[in-house]
Formats: structure tokens, sequence, C-alpha cells
């Protein structure tokens, strides 16, 4: 750790030697619309592959964010973070003046926006051209005062310039310069550009951006774009991780549910976020309980409670998280349920990338097999599950597997569960909301 700062400090120097309108909804107020696109999306993957990818990935970045919690230090919290960061959706956006178009992974998990940046002395491969400080007229560095600076979790100072690092393991992840830059968000029809965002400029990068160019973090910490940008409402309407069809984010006023009731999807549904002191950037919700079948299972309160002495434990919804794990004990429940209540054999869970709850598919002949019914318990809420939010066919081995996995400490409600629902975070009033919704129509 000691040489990598030692680096660092070295060039800092050359780095930093290198680096010299809005849209308005019409029924008035600040927002935009963008469009997120998965991270695998196009690569030709076949869907036993798309699943395999987004099970191991879902498992890191699982045992990524249950070991925040218990971070000794503000280093070690950044390095968990970094490892965290492996995200499910790509938005849409623009750096710098004039413009320059790319990609970054959507992360409701983390704070920091960050990108890699000209001269790079040691980045990873993207799909775009590395962001140039110099030829944008925008740029500007933080100084080591600035409110944002203070903010990061580990800051460091080089003459009067903020800089940022982030570990991963023995080397860095990111590093570079924080800074002031316009950026430019939406699509056709709601651009808006917004100057003097904070973010990153990694110029040493390690790991891997999922066909991104860097991360833009959706969280409740003062350096996420959503309290930068100072509207505390988005939404998004997440397609299945195996369509083909872009998913929709909306922000500020365009973050609304109103327009998505029918008579078909049912009541709009809410409830509350709750603070783990530990993880105040995280979306924590108060799960009360699962029903399978019909019936609620016998899960006792503290399994899906947060550890008030450590700060582990819990459920967060996170989108970037494919699939739901589960707290062990309430897995377990679940797991019996199931294999009650469908009636076919298991299968045997050779791989690590295998779901852990699968049944031999096809069944027999004239065998006919109903699928329990499943319900997420949360204060206030139902998140009543249609059979294609939990059940999938493996296409590896043809299994029909219950999207979920165990969980040894808390419980996150991935990406493949709240798919087709149209989903509100409103940091405002403290409340998740969300309803059905066709999100491959929107």
């Amino acid at each position: 750790m000691a040489s990598i700062a030692a680096v660092l400090l070295v060039l800092l120097p050359l780095l930093l030697s290198a680096a010299v309108a809005g849209a308005t909804h019409p029924d008035g107020g600040f927002g935009f619309q963008a469009t997120l696109t998965h991270v695998d999306a196009g690569a030709g993957y076949t869907d036993a592959q798309l699943l395999s990818r987004a099970v191991r990935r879902s498992r890191s970045r699982a045992g990524a964010l249950q070991s925040l919690a218990t971070a000794a230090d503000a280093l070690t919290a950044a390095r968990i973070l970094v490892q965290a960061s492996q995200g499910e959706y790509l938005m849409s956006m623009a750096i710098g003046t004039p413009p320059r178009y790319y990609s970054a992974i959507l992360d409701t998990g983390s704070d920091l926006i960050w990108t890699q940046c000209a001269p790079c002395m040691l980045c990873v491969d993207q799909p775009t051209p590395y962001f140039d400080p110099a030829r944008s007229s925008s740029y500007a560095k933080l100084s080591c005062s600035s409110p944002m600076c203070n903010a990061l979790y580990y800051p460091l100072c080089y003459q009067n310039t903020c800089v940022y690092q982030y570990f991963y393991g023995d080397s860095a992840n990111t590093a570079g310069v924080l800074a002031n830059e316009t950026f430019t968000f939406g699509t056709n029809g709601t651009w808006v550009t917004v100057p003097r965002i904070a973010f990153g400029c990694g110029n040493l990068n390690a790991g891997s951006l999922f066909n991104g160019s860097g991360m833009v973090g959706f969280g409740r910490g003062p350096l996420s774009l959503v309290s930068q940008l100072g509207a505390p409402r988005f939404s998004y309407c997440l397609t299945s991780f195996m369509s083909p069809v872009p998913s929709r984010l909306y922000f500020g006023a365009y973050a609304t549910l109103n327009s998505t009731s029918t008579s078909d999807s049912g009541p709009v549904q809410s409830t509350p976020f709750i603070i783990n002191p530990a993880l105040p950037t995280m979306y924590y919700l108060n799960m009360t309980g699962i029903s399978v079948g019909g019936d609620l299972l016998p899960v006792e309160p503290w399994v899906f409670a947060i550890n008030e002495e450590d700060g582990t434990g819990g459920v967060i919804i996170d989108s970037g998280s494919t699939i739901t794990y589960l707290a062990q004990p309430a897995y377990d429940m679940v797991h019996e349920a199931f294999v009650a209540q469908v009636g076919l054999p298991l299968a045997n869970v050779t791989s690590p990338d295998d779901l852990n709850t699968c049944f031999k598919w096809p069944p027999p002949p004239k065998r006919m097999v109903s699928m329990p019914e499943l319900v997420l318990h949360f204060e206030g809420a139902d998140m009543d599950l249609p059979l294609e939010n939990y059940m999938l066919i493996d296409g590896g081995t043809g299994n029909l597997c219950l999207a979920m996995a165990p969980s040894d400490d808390g419980s996150i409600i991935g990406s493949f569960q709240h798919a087709n629902f149209h989903v509100l975070y409103d940091n405002e009033n403290s409340l998740l909301s969300f309803i059905p919704a066709p999100c491959n129509l929107m």
C-alpha cells in the first residue's frame, strides 16, 4: 500500500500539470430521461452465458457490499467500494466543454462519479477515448479544503489539489484528481447540461468497467449525482438482463409513477427507507417477511434487521446486483417451501456460477407442475413477483431455477426481481415506491 501511495505522489506532478442548460419538464421543474443499456448487451452471449456472468458478478458484489459495514477504517471501506462497483446497467452521458459522450455504470450502492482521464499512466480497456481535461474549457481542479474533497472516504492533498484514491487488493483501482466539470445528461428532447459537478478524473486505474468508461454513483451521500443535482427523485424501469430492449431512467421532475398506473397494474405501493449509520449511502428497506404459495414463512424479524452494534445485516435494494441474496435462515425456508410445493426432483449443483435451488426440467410426460407464488413483504408494501421475476431456465443445464441465492450476512434485492416494475426512489420523503409496468414499452 505504501509503495502505491509513493508511485501516486511521484506521478502527481505530471498528472496535475496536464490537467488544465437545463431541461424543464412540461409541468415545470428540472429533470431528464435517459436510456440504460445492460453491460452485456450486444456482446453475442448465449442465455446460458448471460446467466453465468450475471450470477458471477452478483456473487462478487454481494460479498463486497456485505463487508462494507465492518470495514475497520475509511481506506478499507474505499477498497471494498471499488470491488463492489460491478454494476449491471450503463448510463449514457457527456463530460466537458465541448461535450464528449460516453457510458458509465449506474450504481445505487455508491456515490463517486469518475471516469478514466488522459494522460493515463495505468488504465483499463474502455469503448471510448479517455477524457482529456486539457481539451475542456470547463474543467477545474478542486482544492483540498473543498466540501466535496472532505466528503471522500480517503482524501489526499498535493499542492492544494484534492486527490482521491480507492485501493483494490494491493494495487490502485482508481486514483487521480477530484475536479469540477460540466456534465450533459438525457436523451433527445430532454438533454440537460449542468456545470460544476464534482467527479474523479482517474489516471491510475485497474480492474474492469464492463463495457463502460466510468462509474456514476446514485447513492445517498454528498458526492452522488442525486445529491449534487439537488433533485432528490429518480426512477427506473428495468427490462430483463436477457432482453435486448434498453431500460429507462427518469430523473427529477420526470421521476413519477402517475402515468404508469393502470387498471391491470394495481395501486402504487410505497415503503420507507431506513438508515444504517454504518452505511448511510445505501438504500435499506424494512423487510417484514416472505410468502411462498400463499403461506407466510416463519422468518424471525432479526434475520432481516440491521445489527445495531456493527451495522451488518439488513436488506438493501440494489440495481447493481442481478439476483436476490437472502440471509441464510430466510433462504433455507424459501428453498424448503419451493422443494415441498414444486414437487420435482432437485438438480445437482456443481458450479459456483450455478444457482442453488434448481429442479430437473422438463417434467415427466403428463406431469402437471404449478409454481408457487412468491411475495416479498416490506413495511407498508407487498412486492408480488410475476413468475418470470423469480424462476428461469438455466440455458446451460436446462434446469428450472429459483433466481435467488443464500447470503452469509444481509439480504440484497436484485434487479432481476424488480425488472418490469417502475421503481421510484424519493429521497426527499425517504420512500421507495413501485408498480408493475411493461418496461420494454416505456
